[in-house]
């Protein structure tokens, strides 16, 4: 049986240690470490923190959920903002890397990477015109 819990944030920065405090005390329920608790809240406000700078949200919210089950978090971050086309974004017309803020690893920046030295998992959504939805997935282990 999974737990899920949805919260619907403000893109506003006063609001990203809202989403560490109830993300962190989802990982102290699953049995993770403190070390692993620390990870994921990082990661998590890499992700918030990058929506607030990036997205472009056109109704100021983004969705945060955390789905609990016996052997793995999986932490959802998603918003409706302008997405992108990683393939555009990571090359540019030559084909060499694109010179701009959010290129790096995928066409993403150094929060991603941050993101996934952190998790165990991640996986990165984005359309144009749609927003991005980026999965983290931290595996609980028995014991």
């Amino acid at each position: 049986m999974s737990e899920k819990i949805i919260l619907t944030i403000p893109a506003v920065p006063k609001y990203v240690s809202t989403v560490r405090l109830a993300v962190s005390s989802v990982a102290s329920q699953a049995g993770l470490d403190v070390e692993a608790i620390e990870d994921v809240r990082l990661a998590v406000s890499e992700a918030c923190n990058n929506i607030i700078q990036h997205a472009g949200i056109e109704d100021d919210s983004y969705q945060v959920e955390c789905d609990l089950s016996s052997d793995r978090l999986d932490i959802t971050v998603r918003d409706k903002g302008e997405g992108y086309d990683a393939d555009l974004e990571s090359a540019g017309a030559s084909g060499e890397p694109a010179n701009n803020a959010r290129s790096g690893e995928d066409g993403l920046g150094l929060g991603i990477l941050i993101i996934r030295t952190l998790m165990d998992e991640v996986k990165v959504e984005s359309i144009p015109g749609q927003g991005t939805t980026l999965r983290m997935t931290r595996y609980i282990s028995a014991g």
